[in-house]
């Protein structure tokens, strides 16, 4: 079946209705003198598009809480934040650490499934329809802890520790975040900056947000059980400042995926002066840190790429409107300023340079709607499309700032006007979760292309 690249009315109308949120809340001005502030993140405009707008619970099933939408609507709407420069964790909470809990889920009900032990009587499953991608694969999970929980069996177990987290993410009364390096790309190494260093001490289980008693398999655990100790440091994370819980993979036998309380004894989280400001890097470090197991090995190497080929995914849409944004405000000034008695944008030279970049941010947006409709629809083609869409919307929004720059003139160099956020937020986003070239290079290797001269 046949990619669909158009936007639904759905994706017409979140966008529209966050784009007047954005024009109102995060008015560039006021963006520019965020940045100067200890506090670069709007909490106030976060709580309003997470909890009131629901972006938060996008893509989290509703049986937790959520919207149970797909990535195409998550993609519209990264899109319109790319566009204001909007200055929330957004990416770091409602992309990456909600896409590696669904997958943690996931691999939760397999093992449930898998074990006789673990389950409950039948579930009165509903229906799946409209789901798609991670959401839909989560449903069952969360279907299965809930029939479990009402049916009083002494072999029933509550919900998992991911899916406690993904209730309290769909509601917005908790951001999170992946600690793995903002550089960080899909398919690569399992993070291995934090170590497991011990056990942590029995009936005194860390993580108190979102904490179970369930273990990553679905069975119940003893007192103290799955908490451990970790200590090491991960450098530039993105988005960890304002989380109130951080999803750290840390190396152990086996390697596992473990959640920490950003305020708990032995973290320590110290802000980094970024390029871009609005989307702030911070290094975190564990000193002994008590830490409780979400999964671990295979299901928890899987969990953290899948964070972040979802969060290159939506990136990419993100920097897609931050380039088409670019080019707008670009045509309406050229417009405007006059040379010679003529608008500038009558000049032959410029009218190619900005047709040139319309191209570019056409081809940017065919892949980028591509990636966002193979993760919705769990397209095995999805990893060779999320390296294209990365690649080509990189390029497209540092070329598009570059070229607001320029042809603003002497305006455009000014730290009053806004195009040096987006040419910050472009350079910065360009080298978050894989750089071009590392995307290209993963891109011949997915459709096994020879290296020149092979």
């Amino acid at each position: 079946m046949a990619a669909d690249l158009l936007y639904s009315e759905t994706e017409r109308d979140l966008a529209a209705a966050l784009s007047d949120l954005l024009a109102a809340a995060a008015a560039p001005a006021d963006v520019v003198a965020r940045t100067e502030q200890p506090e670069t993140y709007d909490a106030k405009l976060w709580r309003t598009v997470a909890a009131e707008i629901g972006i938060a619970g996008l893509l989290i099933p509703e049986p937790l809480g959520g919207a149970g939408a797909s990535y195409r609507e998550l993609a519209a709407a990264a899109e319109q934040f790319g566009a204001a420069v909007a200055p929330i964790p957004y990416l770091g909470s409602a992309v990456v650490a909600t896409a590696a809990l669904l997958s943690a889920a996931r691999s939760a009900a397999a093992a449930a499934a898998a074990d006789p032990a673990a389950q409950g009587p039948a579930a009165p499953w509903t229906s799946g329809e409209g789901l798609s991608g991670p959401a839909a694969a989560a449903r069952a999970a969360a279907l299965r802890a809930q029939a479990q929980a009402s049916s009083g069996s002494a072999q029933t177990a509550p919900v998992s520790p991911a899916a406690g987290l993904l209730r309290q993410l769909a509601d917005g009364s908790l951001t999170a975040a992946l600690a793995v390096t903002a550089t960080a790309a899909p398919r690569g190494p399992f993070p291995a900056a934090v170590r497991v260093s011990g056990r942590g001490p029995a009936g005194s289980p860390a993580g108190g947000a979102g904490s179970g008693r369930e273990g990553a398999g679905g069975g119940r655990e003893g007192a103290g059980a799955g908490t451990v100790k970790l200590r090491g440091m991960v450098k530039a994370v993105a988005d960890a400042l304002p989380a109130g819980a951080l999803l750290v993979p840390a190396e152990g036998v086996p390697n596992g995926l473990f959640l920490v309380e950003a305020t708990a004894p032995g973290v320590h989280r110290t802000p980094v002066v970024s390029l871009d400001m609005t989307r702030q890097l911070c290094d975190i470090s564990f000193d002994d840190a008590e830490a409780r197991q979400i999964v671990v090995g295979e299901a928890a190497r899987a969990a953290v790429d899948a964070g972040l080929a979802a969060g290159a995914a939506v990136l990419a849409a993100e920097q897609l409107g931050l380039a088409q944004r670019c080019l707008d405000l670009t045509v309406a000034y050229v417009r405007e300023r006059r040379q010679f008695a003529r608008p500038v944008g009558s000049f032959q030279a410029l009218k190619h340079r900005l047709a040139d970049l319309w191209t570019t941010i056409t081809l940017a947006r065919a892949a980028s709607r591509y990636a966002a409709d193979c993760l919705a629809g769990d397209d095995p083609d999805a990893p060779v499309a999320i390296a294209l869409a990365k690649s080509a919307c990189s390029e497209a929004a540092v070329l598009a700032a570059e070229e607001m720059v320029q042809l603003h003139g002497g305006i455009g160099f000014t730290w009053e006007h806004p195009a040096h956020l987006y040419l910050k937020r472009a350079k910065a986003a360009s080298v978050t979760l894989g750089t071009p070239g590392a995307h290209l290079a993963a891109l011949a290797t997915l459709v096994d292309l020879p290296a020149p001269g092979a």
